[in-house]
């Protein structure tokens, strides 16, 4: 069974609004429960996935990406990103030890988030005789996959992303801040690594891997649905 484009955005739909946005309300929760008031008062602390919306980060790109995969059959990067976050780590209580945390908080949101995709595999193929079957187990497929994907993206020690902020936060304060000066560079070194093909390079191996740790640890054949949708 092979989906259409159609088909494709209906099920990635979902995973995709969901890991982007929820990856952004963590962190102003934590943010919020260390003492930086910043993205409360703006109304970003929130499930509600429209408060967080980007419409080319979260609507346009990803959709973009999903249309170029499907042509090219499959195995593309799936990129996005919300409307940041506000966050003024001199609020913190102790801003360069908190802002691990703050950082760490959006891919842990998106690993809690990858293994309820599994645990909702799981249940979905054990009613085989449903006809919501087949669509929830794609959906359920594609959240396991979107989700490792904005882990692992996110981890990486470059700035802005999370990995960069960690790794700000562990290094010695002179080290720290050359690290932090790469900030308004990250992005378009991001999107070079991207459209070049060596993001893709160096996430799949640690996808991979992620997915069939998740997979392995529920009994769910994550990859066999997507291969079976032409989701992967």
């Amino acid at each position: 069974m092979e989906l259409n484009l159609i088909q494709l955005i209906a099920v990635y739909a979902l995973p995709i609004v969901l890991a982007i946005t929820l990856h952004e309300a963590a962190h102003g929760y934590v943010a919020m429960r260390f003492g930086d008031l910043t993205a409360h008062a703006a109304g970003r602390v929130t499930l509600n996935p429209i408060r967080h919306i980007d419409p080319v980060g979260t609507v346009l790109l990803p959709l973009i990406l999903l249309a170029v995969g499907k042509l090219l059959g499959g195995g593309g990067v799936i990129f996005g990103w919300a409307k940041p976050v506000p966050v003024n780590f001199a609020n913190l209580r102790r801003p360069k030890r908190d802002m691990l945390w703050v950082a760490v908080a959006g891919p842990g949101s998106n690993l809690l988030m990858a293994l309820l995709w599994a645990a909702l595999l799981k249940l979905s193929l054990a009613f085989p005789d449903s006809r919501f079957v087949v669509p929830l187990a794609l959906m359920s497929a594609a959240g396991v996959y979107i989700n490792v994907i904005f882990t692992v993206l996110n981890l990486l020690p470059l700035p802005p992303l999370d990995g960069g902020r960690i790794l700000v936060s562990l290094l010695p304060h002179r080290a720290a801040y050359r690290v932090a000066q790469l900030e308004r560079w990250g992005f378009p070194i991001l999107i070079l690594l991207l459209f070049t093909g060596i993001l893709g390079a160096l996430l799949w191996p640690l996808v991979d891997v992620t997915i069939a740790g998740i997979a392995h640890g529920f009994g769910v054949p994550v990859y066999e649905l997507m291969r079976l949708g032409n989701l992967y």
